[in-house]
């Protein structure tokens, strides 16, 4: 089988952008890449277009194009047709796509085409209760009726991503991400800096870090010496205008919790694991996700997670028994539950065993990559 995955991120140097979507990206290509099958990644919207080779996987780099009119029309037909010559040169049997965007619309492909759920700007805005630009909302709308088929790597997003769009349920099939597991291993998981809480993602309203600061602002009450670590690029606020949304959770801090933030911005991805191995609790109070990687990263090493409840995490984490699920804005009882696992080194050593567990028997590439194969055959059978 031969595959070709269409993507604007993927982890790799000359890639000038990465974040979770492309970490699940790279963990499947890879995956694939042992089991046999042929993988081909088009990542579009570079400085350049060149050809790279990294673990198996061919990774072709597409320049981004301006155009003096419609270059929204334009650079997806300059795209298409880059693909659909590798797709003949190499006889590609299936290509995959994101939702983002909708970057496939008005593209036409010579083979079938699955569009990913990784999270469309129409189920975001959903999520943030914001109002969706038309245009972006009939972009999207017109890739996904134009695909084949649907991966949702949750459910819930599944669920949601169908009854904004109107899809055909019996096109969407839930394939969890995976993790390459010997990659998430943490020898020492009694070893930590107590105390200590661990953000990892973009800081954005979407994903809770305003009701972070609040609720490390009630921690802080109880426990003085706690401290609050932050790893993930600053972002703009779309709700206030504000150019740095950490400045807007300086606001908030008080000036006990100040003194016990340290934010690291973006670090290297290597880093990061170090990060989570020292943490005492990982938490991701996100309002908006299709599934989270972070969160079942930080699971995989072993370490207890106060998620949010919303939807998607109910499916990642069985509340009290191999983490924890609260709702962003309960800031009390999310403070809480931190300080519960601060006062108790064996419900996190248990939390962060069956965390574990949970990650081997759900998250698994290799178990997931098999998977990904059976569905990708049926649509090129069908």
């Amino acid at each position: 089988m031969r595959i070709g995955l269409i993507t604007s991120e993927y982890p790799h140097p000359k890639v000038k952008f990465a974040a979770g979507i492309a970490t699940s990206i790279k963990n499947l290509a890879v995956t694939l890449v042992k089991k046999g099958v042929d993988v081909t990644v088009f990542v579009y919207h570079q400085e350049a277009s060149t050809v790279v080779h990294d673990e198996g996987v061919e990774i072709h780099l597409i320049k981004k194009e301006s155009y003096k009119l419609f270059t929204w029309y334009f650079y997806r037909k300059f795209v298409q047709n880059y693909v659909n010559a590798i797709v003949k040169k190499k006889s590609i049997d299936i290509l995959e796509a994101p939702d983002w965007t909708g970057i496939t619309a008005f593209m036409r492909f010579k083979v079938p085409l699955v569009i990913r759920f990784h999270g469309s700007d129409a189920y975001f805005c959903k999520l943030d209760k914001r109002q969706q630009k038309f245009k972006n909302f009939m972009f999207e709308k017109l890739a996904l009726k134009s695909a084949s088929a649907y991966v949702a790597p949750t459910t819930y997003a599944g669920e949601e991503t169908r009854k904004i769009f109107g899809l055909d349920k019996k096109k969407i099939k839930t394939i969890h991400y995976g993790l390459q597991l010997q990659h998430f291993v943490n020898d020492k998981p009694q070893e930590f800096d107590t105390n200590t809480i661990l953000y990892i993602g973009t800081i954005i309203r979407k994903k809770g870090v305003l009701e972070l600061a609040e609720i490390f602002n009630k921690v802080i009450k109880e426990k003085p010496e706690a401290k609050l670590v932050l790893i993930g690029g600053d972002s703009s606020d779309i709700k206030t205008g504000n150019a740095s949304t950490f400045k807007l959770m300086q606001d908030i801090f008080s000036e006990e919790a100040k003194g016990q933030v340290n934010y690291l911005g973006g670090i290297p991805y290597e880093e990061v694991q170090e990060h989570i191995k020292k943490s005492h609790v990982c938490t991701y109070p996100s309002f908006a996700e299709t599934l989270g990687m972070v969160t079942i990263e930080s699971m995989a090493m072993q370490k207890p997670v106060v998620n949010t409840s919303i939807g998607w995490a109910q499916e990642l984490i069985d509340d009290g028994i191999n983490g924890y699920l609260v709702h962003p804005s309960d800031i009390d009882s999310y403070a809480n539950r931190i300080l519960m696992l601060f006062e108790d080194k064996a419900l996190c050593e248990k939390i962060g065993k069956n965390a574990r567990h949970k990650v081997e028997e759900t998250f698994d590439i290799e178990k997931n990559a098999d998977i990904n194969i059976d569905y990708y055959n049926s649509i090129i059978n069908s």
